[in-house]
């Protein structure tokens, strides 16, 4: 049986022989329908206390499995850009170490290419130095043929200018000759 508060209020009760104060019966029907009625209240606030703290737990849950998602969401983005980042670095390592490589063997192409001029250069500073050591000697020769001819003649115009002495007096025409042969 469902009791209000108003039906404690409003119940009556009959009066028999020796039963009870009718007024302390009335007084206490009256609290008790107030505490009734007060604790029928406060049910009904928790009762809407209880409805909004589920409501909000509910948004609550809402928005933790949104942070969850966005969070898995951010964890995957994440492990994306490293991955992504890991991959740029190492296809920027590749490129460089390319590029040195490259550089190394066009240096290297060059560092021989250098050589073999400076090998070239040699041969034709040795040629140089041959030639020039040739020509001296040539000059030495030619200088100490002139010098023994200069001598030669010297001694021959000495002997030219010397009075002889057992032989006949020359001609003109021997003199030109001596003379020819002296110079030719």
């Amino acid at each position: 049986m469902n009791v209000s508060p108003l039906d404690l209020r409003q119940t009556r009760f009959r009066s028999a022989f020796r039963g009870f104060d009718r007024v302390e019966v009335s007084t206490f029907m009256a609290a008790a329908a107030e505490d009734y009625e007060s604790a029928l209240r406060e049910t009904d606030k928790l009762r809407q206390e209880i409805a909004r703290l589920e409501s909000i737990v509910k948004e609550q849950r809402e928005h933790e499995q949104s942070l969850k998602a966005t969070l898995m969401t951010a964890q995957k983005l994440s492990d994306d850009i490293r991955v992504n980042a890991e991959q740029e670095a190492r296809r920027i390592i590749n490129e460089a170490e390319g590029r040195s490589q490259l550089l190394l063997d066009k240096t290297q192409s060059r560092l021989e290419d250098v050589q073999r001029e400076i090998d070239g250069m040699k041969l034709k500073r040795r040629d140089v130095e041959v030639s020039v050591e040739s020509i001296i000697q040539t000059l030495r020769n030619t200088l100490e043929f002139v010098r023994e001819q200069e001598t030669r003649e010297r001694e021959e115009r000495i002997l030219l200018h010397r009075p002889r002495r057992e032989e006949p007096a020359q001609t003109t025409d021997d003199v030109a000759h001596v003379w020819t042969q002296v110079r030719g």
